[in-house]
Parts: C-alpha cells; sequence; structure tokens
C-alpha cells in the first residue's frame, strides 16, 4: 500500500522509483529540434516530441520525479506532495509501449498529472489531508480521475490540501510553502496543487473549488485555473465541501494546456446529477478556441467593487486592462449592487456548512471500519490526536474550531436559512449576472482574482483581511464559470492574475479571451526558489 510522503521511507521510495527507470529510452535528437527545461514545456509541445520519438512518457515520469525529489522535501522543502504513485514508471512505460504499436489514447497521452487528495484514487490514499483518514484507500477512482487514466495520462502523485478543502494548512500534510517566497502561503484549499504546478511537478494538475479553492491558489503561485461550469465535470469520488457549490478542475501553467486538461474530463456522468445540465453544451475539445486575437472587439464588463487594499494589485490590474483594449476589447464599467456584495458571503455561508456535515457522512460510509463516519465523531477523535505528527503536522487548529463554530453550528439541510440560499439566492445571483451581462451585452466580466496579495504564513489568524468584497464565491453562487490567468508581479516578486468570469458553459468563450490575453502579456514566470536542473530539458521541434 502506498504511504504518505511524511513516513521515513520518503528517500527509499524515490530511490525505487528511480531505480526502476534507470534505462530510459535514449533516441537521437532531430537536427532541427531544441533542449527545453522539462518544466517550461507545453503539453503540445511534449505531445509533439513523443510523436518525433525524441521524448518518451518513462523520461517525462523520471523527469518529473527528479524535480519532486529536488524540491518537495528537500532544497526549499515545499511539502506539497503527500503520496507518490509506486508504479508510476511502469504506467509510462506501458503507455510508451501502446503509443509505439500506434495506439495513442488522447491528447495526454503520456502526460504526468498530480490530484489534490480529496480527489479518489485506488492507487493511492484519499486522505482529506486529515489525520482522521490518514491511509485511506477509496473503493474505485473518482470519475474524472477514470477519464484521465482512460485518456493516457498518468496519475503521479496525491498533493496536499487545507484539511478536508478548507484553508491552506491540512493535518496530515502540514504546511505547504509557496515556491516565490517561502514564507507566503500557497493560499487554499487546491495549495498543494498550486505549488505542484508553479514548481514544475508535472504539465497539469487538478484542484477543487467551493469558494475559490481553485483560484486562490491559481492567484498566489502564478498559474492558469479554472473553475468550471457546476456540472460540467463529474464531482463523483470527490469528498464533498458543498455540493451545491462543489467543482473540480484543472490548473496548470498555460491556457492552452489548460483547454487540453479540460476536453479529457467533460461529460455526463450517471453518478452526478449536475452533470446532466452540461447534454448537449460540453465539448471534448477545447483547444480550437485558442485564438490569439479573440480580445479584438470583445465587450469585457470591468468589476470595479474589488479595489482598493493593494496599490500593486490595483495597478496591474489597471494594466491589465489596457492590455485588452490594446488588443481590440472593448471595457465597460460595472458594478454588483452593493447589498448584492454585502451579502453573498453570508448566502454562501448558509449553504456549505449544511451540506458538509451531511454530505462527509455519506463519503465516509465508502471509507474502512477503522474511520469516522460522520463530523460529530470527528470530533470525538479530534482531541486524542497527537499535537504533533508524522512530518511534523499536527491538528489544523483554524480547521477544526471550525468544525464546531460553522459545521455543526449553522443547522442542516433542513433549515429555512439553508433553504431560501440555495432555492432562493442562489437562482437569483445567476438572474443578477445574466441581466448585468445581457444589459451591456458583454461577453465576459474581469476583476482582479483577489483583492491582495499573497498573506504570510506567519501572520496573524484573521490578520490582513480584505476591506474589499471577495470576488470568486460569485461564481459558486451562480454555478458560471471563471478562468484565470497570471497578469504581472508585485514590487515584491509576488504574482497577480486577472478572473475571466462568463455565463453557464461559457468556457469556450473565456478559454479565447483569457488565451488572448495570455498571448499579449506572457505573465508567467518560473519561481525562484524552483529553478531548472541542469541536464532536465526535453528536445522540442523548433518552430
Amino acid at each position: 500500500m502506498t504511504k504518505t510522503l511524511g513516513m521515513k521511507n520518503w528517500t527509499s521510495r524515490f530511490a525505487l522509483v528511480a531505480a526502476m527507470g534507470a534505462a530510459l529510452f535514449a533516441a537521437a535528437p532531430d537536427a532541427a529540434a531544441r533542449p527545453v527545461d522539462m518544466e517550461l514545456a507545453s503539453v503540445a509541445e511534449l505531445k509533439a516530441a513523443m510523436e518525433a520519438g525524441t521524448l518518451t512518457a518513462e523520461k517525462l515520469t523520471q523527469l518529473c520525479l527528479e524535480r519532486i525529489a529536488a524540491y518537495d522535501r528537500a532544497g526549499p522543502k515545499l511539502h506539497a506532495v503527500m503520496a507518490l504513485n509506486p508504479k508510476a514508471i511502469e504506467i509510462a512505460r506501458a503507455l510508451d509501449a501502446e503509443r509505439k504499436a500506434g495506439k495513442v489514447r488522447g491528447p495526454l497521452h503520456g502526460i504526468p498529472v498530480i490530484l489534490k487528495d480529496n480527489i479518489d484514487t485506488v492507487d493511492m490514499p484519499t486522505t482529506g489531508g486529515s489525520v482522521m483518514l490518514e491511509g485511506n484507500m477509496a473503493p474505485d477512482d473518482a470519475a474524472l480521475v477514470k477519464k484521465l487514466r482512460d485518456g493516457g495520462a498518468i496519475i503521479l502523485a496525491k498533493v496536499n490540501l487545507g484539511e478536508f478543502a478548507n484553508g491552506s494548512q491540512s493535518s496530515l500534510g502540514g504546511q505547504s510553502l509557496n515556491p516565490h517566497d517561502l514564507t507566503r502561503i500557497p493560499a487554499g484549499s487546491s495549495g498543494g496543487t498550486g505549488v505542484g504546478i508553479a514548481a514544475g511537478y508535472a504539465p497539469v494538475g487538478i484542484g477543487t473549488d467551493t469558494g475559490g479553492s481553485i483560484r486562490g491558489p491559481s492567484f498566489v503561485n502564478g498559474i492558469v485555473g479554472l473553475k468550471p461550469t457546476h456540472g460540467l465535470i463529474s464531482r463523483d469520488g470527490i469528498i464533498p465541501l458543498g455540493l451545491s457549490l462543489d467543482t473540480g478542475g484543472p490548473m496548470t501553467r498555460s491556457v492552452s494546456d489548460l483547454a487540453i486538461a479540460l476536453g479529457v474530463m467533460t461529460g455526463v456522468d450517471a453518478a452526478d446529477d449536475a452533470t446532466k445540465k452540461s447534454q448537449g453544451k460540453f465539448e471534448t475539445d477545447y483547444t480550437k478556441f485558442l485564438k490569439a486575437d479573440a480580445l479584438k472587439g470583445a465587450r469585457i464588463g470591468v468589476l470595479r467593487d474589488f479595489k482598493g487594499d493593494d496599490p500593486d494589485v490595483d495597478w496591474i490590474f489597471e494594466a491589465s486592462l489596457k492590455a485588452m483594449q490594446k488588443a481590440g476589447a472593448t471595457l465597460v464599467d460595472v458594478r454588483y449592487p452593493k447589498w448584492f456584495l454585502d451579502s453573498q458571503t453570508q448566502a454562501t455561508y448558509s449553504i456549505f456548512p449544511p451540506e458538509f456535515r451531511a454530505q462527509l457522512a455519506q463519503y465516509l460510509k465508502t471509507t474502512g471500519p477503522k474511520y469516522p463516519k460522520s463530523v460529530e465523531e470527528m470530533l470525538a477523535r479530534a482531541y486524542e490526536m497527537p499535537s504533533m505528527g508524522k512530518d511534523g503536522a499536527g491538528p489544523n487548529p483554524f480547521r477544526w474550531n471550525n468544525f464546531i463554530t460553522r459545521d455543526l453550528a449553522m443547522g442542516t439541510m433542513d433549515d429555512p436559512a439553508y433553504k431560501a440560499a440555495v432555492e432562493y439566492y442562489m437562482p437569483m445571483s445567476r438572474a443578477l449576472v445574466e441581466g448585468l451581462m445581457a444589459k451591456d451585452k458583454l461577453d465576459a466580466f474581469v476583476y482582479p482574482t483577489q483583492t491582495r496579495r499573497a498573506a504570510r504564513i506567519a501572520e496573524p489568524l484573521g490578520g490582513g483581511i480584505p476591506s474589499a468584497p471577495a470576488p470568486t464565491g460569485i461564481a459558486n453562487l451562480t454555478g458560471f464559470p471563471d478562468l484565470i490567468v497570471p497578469a504581472g508581479f508585485t514590487t515584491d516578486d509576488l504574482p497577480v492574475t486577472v478572473s475571466f468570469f462568463g455565463l453557464a458553459f461559457s468556457e469556450p468563450k473565456l478559454i479565447g479571451l483569457a488565451y488572448s490575453f495570455e498571448q499579449a502579456t506572457k505573465a508567467i514566470r518560473r519561481p525562484v526558489n524552483t529553478p531548472g536542473i541542469a541536464g532536465a530539458t526535453v528536445e522540442i521541434a523548433s518552430k
């Protein structure tokens, strides 16, 4: 059984995997090819190199494992990885054999992927980042994992998260570090995925989002991320936080990589009724919407409500708007009603705590007999947890306090407050956003993903709370998609991103707009704490 990387076998685990990959395919590089650092190559470039015979899935997997070994428990000690797939090299070799035999499963054939550790896998534990589920082996793969494997992806590792998808620290994996600044948070709850993609552990990562858990880590780690339309990707096999708001989504270094990954995961799933909404609306190839001139003639609504907390973030946002105008977009100022901004956070907290309490209990039925079966049972055991566990991790006071003050105190799904939020507030939110877009004939909204740069890990709990309203939760209340793109860096070299927010199933339009902005700005940067590794290059065909 796979063990978490906090165990003493980290060194021997990597040595074993490295030994398995010692005999690597070594094709003679094409004279027209150029060496590119592995972590900077796009999925399309990696795919082309495999087709040309200058790269194998085995070699690529080995290079990813080398970066994890160099930076996760050594070097800056980012602590993003919870468990490695012990069969990763073996799976890569099998996929290489399939390619050699003429069978290519899809655009992610042979591409390593990292998963947030609240997504079920049969070959690695699924813990939710909690000591309460240490060693838990799911009975089957989550639906999106099955799609990834069927599409040829290599599930390389499970990565850290805010415990039970809340906050930025887990009681099992401890605190992950931001590779741009080791004193800063990686954000939550998909922080491990954000760190892993920024640090080049794999070309593709998967996170989950209930109120900003993909988008916050994308912002502070300076990568691309998507909270897709609710129902575009199945949530079957994902530990729930609040299914009215939850969704999985891709996190990558570029919009083109995100478009490739997204198309592999979409589709109607009988195990998740929400996916019925996507019938006839999902795509299996989003790369056809990658248009560098998509901003030309586009009408973009500028959300001015989310400013004033950080002058650097504000300046980068204004510079981004100018870049959109230069690319041919028309900008229209838009403001949400004050009553909506003042109430949307409370509406969110009226929904997911009651759902979490009930829906987690349903998930826990799939776990073995030694694991708790309810929030109440977890709390009863919590006071028996050691103050410091494996790998320096221990109870997360913020999360466990929330179990008491919020997840139990907020009532049940029968309460009027919950029903009003789900049955009235969420449809009203959709109608409001649809109306604002229709009024000015807008293609999308744009806003700064967060109002202030990444907080310091040592910052007191509650310190630096933004004065401007949080923007990300609106996408979950509406169920609409939100695509995050790097936009620049603060004076202390911390990433800032902008968000393209659209109507239900408008991912094709958002991908075009985001790609156009990305090509015009090229604002991504490799973190200073995870440089390239000497010789860890792939041969890419010269353009």
